[in-house]
């Protein structure tokens, strides 16, 4: 059976150059499963045509955030944004476009046949710098000590979630967080949520100029800019504070007991 209500909500920074057609890629793959489909862009206050070009798209609503924040809490406001629509199942992916629309049907797919909490998209071949995965790879060898078993690309933005399961950890995460998803893979691990694997393709980001990442450094960059060093830095005490001390906010919230009913 198609979904009732289906709602995709992405992140974006500078993004003019792929998201219109990111969105037609993956509508013409997802409407299939939805009886309605809405998509929300949590606009991270870009400087380029972002939210112009994405005028006149009837299921695209674009909001314009009151600061530009980054990745973290520009991704936490687009979950509230999907969350206010009550869909029955949200899906949130980066507005830089890199998976295939696709891909996005197989995990929608894999979550409608499981009966799943969440199904997190396992990036494979990943195309970002170096670095970036290098860090990915230290976080989820810490996350996996604190969770007990290892977490498959921990920090991945692609996801499909039952809203009732997303809300509690988004209502759990502060507001500002640098690293929701990480946060919430951890939660997801702790709480008891029935959580499924997809293998989806990494792609490069749908653009080339370098102000596009919402990361700092370019899509090129060969070292890691000095933005991500403050931010892996600032990330892992926020992980600390947040997700791994003792008497952590995360470290008691459990499945609600209607998530997966």
């Amino acid at each position: 059976m198609p979904i009732p209500h289906l709602a995709i909500v992405m992140p974006a920074y500078n993004e003019a150059e792929g998201i219109r057609g990111f969105i037609a890629e993956i509508r013409d793959h997802v409407s299939p499963l939805a009886d309605r489909l809405s998509f929300v862009v949590a606009d991270d206050r870009s400087t380029d045509d972002t939210a112009a070009g994405l005028e006149g798209l009837d299921d695209v609503d674009v909001q314009t955030q009151p600061a530009n924040r980054g990745h973290g809490p520009t991704a936490l406001a687009a979950y509230r944004a999907g969350l206010d629509l009550s869909p029955d199942v949200l899906v949130h992916v980066d507005g830089d476009g890199q998976f295939v629309g696709a891909d996005l049907a197989r995990l929608i797919s894999a979550f409608e046949r499981t009966g799943a909490d969440v199904v997190h998209g396992v990036r494979r071949d990943r195309t970002d710098p170096w670095y970036r995965r290098a860090l990915t790879g230290a976080v989820s060898l810490l996350v996996a000590i604190a969770a007990g078993r290892r977490i498959p690309d921990v920090n991945t933005p692609l996801r499909a979630y039952r809203p009732e399961a997303v809300r509690m950890l988004v209502d759990a995460v502060p507001s500002a967080a640098l690293v929701p998803h990480v946060h919430f893979s951890l939660a997801e691990a702790r709480s008891g949520l029935d959580v499924r694997y997809v293998a989806v393709r990494s792609i490069p980001r749908r653009g080339e100029s370098a102000s596009g990442t919402m990361w700092g450094g370019g899509v090129k960059a060969w070292l890691p800019p000095q933005r991500l060093r403050r931010f892996a830095v600032d990330a892992l005490r926020e992980l600390w504070n947040v997700s791994l001390r003792p008497g952590a906010a995360l470290r008691s919230i459990r499945r609600p007991e209607t998530a997966g009913s």
